[in-house]
């Protein structure tokens, strides 16, 4: 059986069902791979922040609350917690990302497919219109004192 994926007034492509559904299946492979990068990055920055957390107590003591050479080290603790910004970034990414492939995989399937009488039709959201929810490229230092 051929597709064609059409809108009025535009040119057609014919596609093999096959190759769509194959298209489809591996367009949301992807978002499901997107979505345990996330959790991932999530359980790891989830971690360092506890470890974080650990050292500068552990540099907080009363003992230690007064020596020079670990203000070098609490300075670079909080530079660190600084940068573990970049899980937040990194998960918008990936969540849009998720969001224009699962949505390009079920517009695929919806108009080289159609939909039969009485079948669920996969809720999506809009596809995103901005190319990249995050512009930031770089982590600089900014007035929250973490520790």
């Amino acid at each position: 059986m051929e597709s064609s994926l059409t809108t009025p007034g535009t040119p057609s492509v014919q596609m093999p069902v096959m190759l769509v559904a194959e298209v489809q299946d591996s367009l949301l492979v992807v978002v499901h791979d997107l979505n345990r990068l996330d959790s991932l990055l999530a359980h790891t920055m989830e971690n360092l922040m506890e470890r974080f957390t650990a050292a500068s107590a552990n540099l907080a003591t009363s003992e230690l609350i007064a020596s020079p050479e670990l203000d070098v080290v609490r300075s670079t603790l909080r530079a660190a917690v600084t940068e573990l910004q970049f899980q937040d970034m990194a998960s918008q990414l990936i969540n849009h990302t998720s969001k224009i492939l699962q949505g390009c995989a079920y517009r695929l399937a919806s108009e080289s497919m159609g939909n039969e009488d009485g079948e669920a039709v996969p809720f999506v959201e809009e596809v995103p219109e901005r190319p990249n929810p995050v512009t930031q490229d770089e982590m600089d230092a900014g007035s929250i004192d973490l520790f």
